[in-house]
């Protein structure tokens, strides 16, 4: 019981850890030294947080549907209206920041622009420092301008750094059959995953769980598709 409690093993090198931590340290660094030099340092530093919680997938797990470009500019965009939206409204409450930080969820789920951070960042723009307040809703310009400026890093960095960002829409694979002595398992998955030296935000038991169901559906499928002539 207590093994299942174990972190399962990262399927990366050290030197792509390395390559995320010195990418995440650049892109954060520039985009609050940024927001700072506009709109103060009290801001900035209240920007911190959820910019640090980007950074980590924007870099480390750059692959990732919750890291695309659309994701943290939708995804700040939707939790910084909520949030002051809000705050104008209820108050700047415990309340009204749990209120702002569910429905940016359910806004974000429904444009397509999930980003955990910008749930984050609502309920710290509703419980927000002096400086922040004083801004009103001009306070969604330090937002954004930090945003941009880790998104367009990340453009740069991970490109640079021959890490394919964004992710593009590959074509569907056309797959044949393989005996039973060549089914894919978790540890060719892992194997697999270590040769693309890249971060993939799901575990090889995941994906082999996945592939075994896709191949249940497949035969069924298949087993429909002969009968059915016959009936």
């Amino acid at each position: 019981m207590f093994a299942r409690w174990l972190p399962a093993a990262i399927n990366t090198r050290p030197t792509e850890w390395s390559r995320a931590a010195i990418g995440m340290a650049l892109g954060t660094l520039l985009s609050v030294w940024l927001c700072a030099q506009v709109f103060g340092i009290e801001v900035a530093q209240h920007l911190i947080g959820p910019l640090g919680a980007s950074a980590v997938l924007l870099f480390a797990v750059s692959s990732g549907a919750l890291a695309q470009p659309w994701s943290i500019v939708g995804g700040y965009l939707t939790a910084a209206l909520v949030s002051l939206l809000m705050a104008h409204v209820l108050g700047r409450t415990l309340g009204s920041a749990g209120l702002a930080a569910g429905i940016a969820l359910f806004l974000m789920c429904w444009l397509r622009c999930l980003h955990p951070p910008a749930g984050a960042l609502a309920l710290t723009l509703v419980l927000a420092d002096p400086a922040t307040i004083a801004m009103g809703w001009t306070a969604l310009e330090p937002v954004m301008l930090a945003a941009t400026t880790l998104l367009l890093c990340a453009l740069a960095y991970n490109n640079l750094t021959r890490v394919r960002y964004p992710k593009r829409a590959s074509e569907p694979a056309v797959l044949t059959p393989a005996p039973e002595s060549q089914a894919i398992t978790a540890q060719d998955l892992k194997l697999a995953l270590a040769d693309m030296e890249a971060f993939y935000d799901v575990t090889p038991e995941d994906l082999e769980q996945l592939i075994h169901a896709s191949e249940l559906h497949a035969k069924r499928r298949s087993v429909g598709e002969v009968l059915a002539p016959r009936l």
